[in-house]
């Protein structure tokens, strides 16, 4: 069985349980995907299955050759796995590999923020407001000393481009996985904005 699908996210509400606990949820558009390739460890060095998801407007002729006609995806990702014995080409998955109380990571693309200062993006406190200071209140400080280091470290907390980045959250808890409506949801947030896709594997234990 496929360990894996994906999914667009819709957004965030909340849902009570019977004992009248609020849960937040993230509510996922999860499938349903076909599976576009399967890899095994005598071919490719490693078993893996390639799902579809979305649709495409248009495809180029390697996409097409590619696609083998099963379906114009707009998303191709790969999912690793143990055994792809039981796996067949053009096999559809839905929601119905999970079940609640499952854990599972989650994977999507942070929002973007842009070229944003060290306060936005680390979290820097900025330099003092007063004796005599001046235009310093938002300011990185010291990034490398005169005569030693004698140059700024690698990976030196700066500022820069912030966000949009492949973040990865691990076991989040299944609420709920609807097969009718290919709706997942999911406790807690997950990272991304609307309509961004989002990659759901069973967590391994």
């Amino acid at each position: 069985m496929v360990n894996g699908i994906l999914g667009k996210k819709i957004g965030m509400t909340q849902i009570f349980t019977e004992d009248g606990t609020v849960v937040p949820v993230t509510a996922i558009e999860a499938g349903p995907c076909t599976v576009i390739q399967i890899k095994t460890k005598e071919k490719e060095g490693y078993n893996a299955v390639q799902l579809g998801f979305g649709e495409a407007k248009r495809l180029n002729e390697p996409e097409k050759g590619h696609l083998k006609k099963l379906g114009a995806f707009k998303h191709l990702r790969e999912f690793k796995m143990n055994d792809v014995s039981e796996v067949e080409l053009g096999q559809k998955v839905t929601v119905e590999i999970f079940e609640p109380g499952e854990r599972i990571n989650v994977v999507g693309t942070s929002k973007g923020r842009g070229f944003a200062g060290v306060v936005k993006r680390h979290g820097f406190a900025g330099g003092p407001k007063t004796h005599g200071q001046k235009d310093r209140h938002r300011a990185p400080g010291s990034v490398g000393g005169g005569t030693y280091p004698g140059k700024t470290w690698k990976g030196q907390r700066m500022a820069g481009h912030m966000g949009n980045a492949r973040v990865t959250v691990k076991k989040l808890e299944v609420v709920q996985a609807n097969v009718d409506r290919n709706l997942l949801l999911i406790k807690g947030a997950v990272p991304g904005h609307r309509n961004g896709l989002i990659l759901i594997e069973k967590a391994r234990k």
